[in-house]
């Protein structure tokens, strides 16, 4: 999943579709809930999910200064770095829920 999120996030714009303004935001808000909620799945400890969201945090934040530095058809949007963290909040909320041991209900069936 984070190769799909970096493979989409430099891919040429001219590759993805067009969209309304500031729905990308979506995007990036889903994207990254859906990244750090899987590393609520996979990680036990409080310390794993602390540096998972880390990772996850300066990804998305590195991703926007890629798109910036090494590509010709994107550009740096501070707002995306914001919706990205923004995901990985509510991604990592998900620990405060029931849904915090899906896996583990799923696998043990």
């Amino acid at each position: 999943m984070i190769a799909v999120v970096v493979v989409g996030s430099l891919l040429p714009a001219l590759l993805l579709p067009d969209l309304p303004e500031g729905s990308d935001k979506i995007e990036h808000l889903l994207g990254y809930a859906i990244l750090a909620g899987m590393a609520v799945q996979v990680f036990a400890t409080r310390r794993a999910l602390i540096a998972a969201a880390l990772f996850l945090v300066a990804l998305g934040v590195g991703i926007e200064v890629a798109q910036d530095l090494l590509t010709t058809t994107r550009a740096m949007d501070p707002w995306d770095a914001v919706a990205n963290t923004c995901g990985v909040l509510l991604g990592m909320a998900t620990a405060l829920t029931p849904a915090r041991d899906a896996l583990v209900r799923r696998d043990s069936r």
